[in-house]
């Protein structure tokens, strides 16, 4: 059995996710790797596996679907002989103003972004508690901390995965066990490259460093709190936001 060490990340296919899958694969992590589409995530982990040579798994998998997810985990652990690292990533949001938000609006949102965090971690906590090491990072948002008008179900989700980071890493810190959380702040993204040169700087205008993020900022963060590095680091909130948010 390969002695290196192996990652789940969800929502990797494009994004935030796809730089952190990309980040741990240069760092020498084997991978499995989930998105909602079976095209999209295959092509996904083909460029990484060309780009640097490492296994990776992709699958499709709706997040929401608790079975599925956790089979993801459960099968990535037995098929490498070990599960080392799991980056909670997937997330959705469904704007509204809070008194025209849709039940269906809230509970997507929530099931997606924090109910995904809870089944994930805890498929992968059998395996690690077993190996007496792992990491779980989550990947929450400043909104968790600054509140976002229209956004009422995506910062309660966010918020939830702050507290749920911090109890969780108390349960099983003496396993070895990190839990930890990066909370992003604006990050260019498809999304953001769409608004707009004026939408964009008045983005900007509220950065002190003045730009906005890049996803390979957050994966950054994601491979460092993976590392021996950040041994002695859990239940923390990384705030990766240029500042805005302090």
């Amino acid at each position: 059995m390969s002695e290196a060490r192996v990652a789940v990340v969800t929502g990797a296919s494009r994004g935030i996710g796809y730089a952190i899958a990309s980040e741990l694969a240069a760092s020498g992590y084997r991978l499995a790797i989930c998105g909602t589409r079976e095209d999209t995530i295959k092509q996904a982990a083909d460029k990484i596996h060309a780009q640097y040579g490492v296994e990776v798994k992709p699958a499709a998998v709706d997040v929401c679907d608790r079975e599925s997810l956790q089979n993801l985990i459960t099968q990535t652990a037995k098929g490498f002989g070990r599960l080392d690292v799991l980056v909670n990533n997937a997330g959705i949001t469904r704007d509204n103003i809070s008194m025209r938000m849709k039940p269906e609006e809230w509970q997507q949102v929530l099931d997606t972004n924090l109910s995904s965090v809870f089944h994930a971690s805890q498929a992968a906590l059998r395996p690690m508690m077993k190996a007496r090491f792992g990491r779980i990072i989550n990947i929450s948002s400043v909104v968790a901390s600054m509140g976002n008008p229209g956004q009422l179900n995506y910062c309660a989700s966010k918020g939830g995965i702050d507290a749920m980071t911090r109890s969780l890493a108390r349960e099983v810190g003496s396993r070895n066990i990190t839990v930890n959380a990066i909370a992003p702040g604006f990050i260019a993204t498809d999304m953001t490259a769409d608004l707009g040169d004026d939408a964009r700087q008045a983005l900007e205008a509220q950065v002190p460093l003045g730009r906005l993020g890049s996803p390979d900022d957050i994966a950054q963060a994601v491979v460092f709190l993976a590392s021996e590095n950040a041994a002695y680091i859990t239940g923390q909130i990384l705030h990766v936001n240029g500042g805005m948010y302090m």
